[in-house]
């Protein structure tokens, strides 16, 4: 049976809109309690990547939120909502100014939610994750439509990594330093979480290097539903121009069963996908999926074809902060400037998500030059 993604419009961010849009998407899939049991406790988790304000793109906007809400206590649902703050290094973001500066704060106030920290774990399979998936009946996904440097999109499935506690979310940056690698491990997180629906903003999405503030806000106007993520983040990587075999996490849930990659089993409903895709849509410099050489071609030359984050001299304000964000702490300071170990620099570009200047550029490998990568 196909999986089933619906895209509707929704021109802004006024609640009235996002609501109407968000109970429409979801009408369309056959109403919340086909995903929901009444009264039932339910986990909403937004996109909250660091402690900036919705404008920026990087977090999931707070109406969003609001209108999943509303439409849960519908149901009479017992609704908390929560994320697990970003980690640069060893430092986990302040979770307090992360929830007041997105308006997530403010959100679950108005809609009187409680508003929780991830701070409690328990052990799964290969990771700890938040405990209060233990106290939950469902798992409501609220990703926001980004672009990234290292995984190519972040959406549904990537969404799901804020639920590993604490710290050792840059424990699992070292362990699965290869793309492929990471994208696999995301993957184990979303069979283990399994929400049962996901609901992308993409009013306001984000294009070039994401995830962080080195991306650009881009208006797509359009909120997406499914119950499936990896369907979902099919239909967002078409939208971006892309393949979505080409994008990692996609590929690797459609060969575990997890998910369709092959848009003949995925039913789109209400807008028309031809007339959604941005062909202007700017991919992160550090992807492979710009179609310019021929894939086999690539292959070979995959091992020469290199991407590295390196410092831009007039933006960086010596804030450290992509010292503290690096998992392999290849970043220091050399004579008052920002110096990067290559040789043990793993490419994850950790270092330009926190950036608060945009000064963390992409640097290309000569042949990635050569070839107009």
């Amino acid at each position: 049976m196909n999986s089933k993604v619906s895209v509707v419009k929704c021109n802004d961010y006024s609640l009235d809109a996002v609501y109407n849009s968000v109970k429409e998407a979801v009408g369309i899939l056959g109403g919340l309690d086909k995903f929901i049991r009444p009264k039932s406790r339910v986990l909403v988790k937004p996109n909250l990547l660091m402690a900036v304000p919705p404008e920026t793109a990087v977090v999931t906007h707070p109406s969003v939120a609001r209108a999943a809400i509303r439409l849960l206590k519908e149901l009479d649902c017992r609704v908390v909502v929560g994320d697990g703050p970003s980690v640069w290094g060893g430092n986990i973001e302040n979770i307090e100014d992360v929830y007041r500066i997105s308006g997530i704060e403010h959100a679950c106030r108005e809609e009187a939610v409680e508003l929780i920290d991830l701070k409690k774990r328990r052990w799964r399979k290969k990771f700890p994750l938040a405990a209060v998936l233990d106290e939950c009946d469902h798992v409501v996904n609220l990703p926001k439509v980004k672009t990234h440097n290292f995984t190519v999109m972040s959406c549904a499935i990537k969404n799901l990594f804020g639920l590993v506690s604490g710290t050792y979310k840059t424990e699992l940056h070292k362990i699965y330093f290869e793309q492929d690698d990471f994208a696999d491990m995301l993957v184990d997180i979303y069979e283990e979480v399994k929400p049962c629906l996901s609901i992308a903003d993409g009013i306001l999405a984000m294009e070039g290097d994401g995830p962080g503030t080195s991306g650009k806000p881009k208006a797509l106007n359009l909120l997406l539903a499914s119950s499936n993520a990896a369907a979902l983040d099919s239909v967002v990587s078409l939208i971006m121009g892309m393949n979505p075999q080409d994008v990692p996490t996609i590929r690797k849930a459609a060969s575990r069963g997890l998910g369709p990659a092959d848009m003949d089993n995925i039913e789109i409903l209400g807008q028309d996908i031809d007339s959604i895709k941005d062909k202007s849509f700017l991919l992160p410099q550090a992807s492979f999926v710009k179609g310019k050489i021929p894939k086999s071609v690539l292959r070979l030359a995959k091992s020469l074809i290199k991407y590295y984050p390196c410092v831009e001299r007039d933006n960086c304000i010596s804030c450290a902060a992509c010292i503290r964000a690096c998992p392999n702490k290849c970043i220091s300071f050399k004579r008052e400037i920002i110096s990067f170990d290559y040789k043990n620099c793993i490419s994850c570009f950790c270092c330009q998500e926190v950036c608060p200047k945009s000064a963390i550029k992409t640097k290309k490998s000569i042949l990635a030059k050569l070839i107009g990568l």
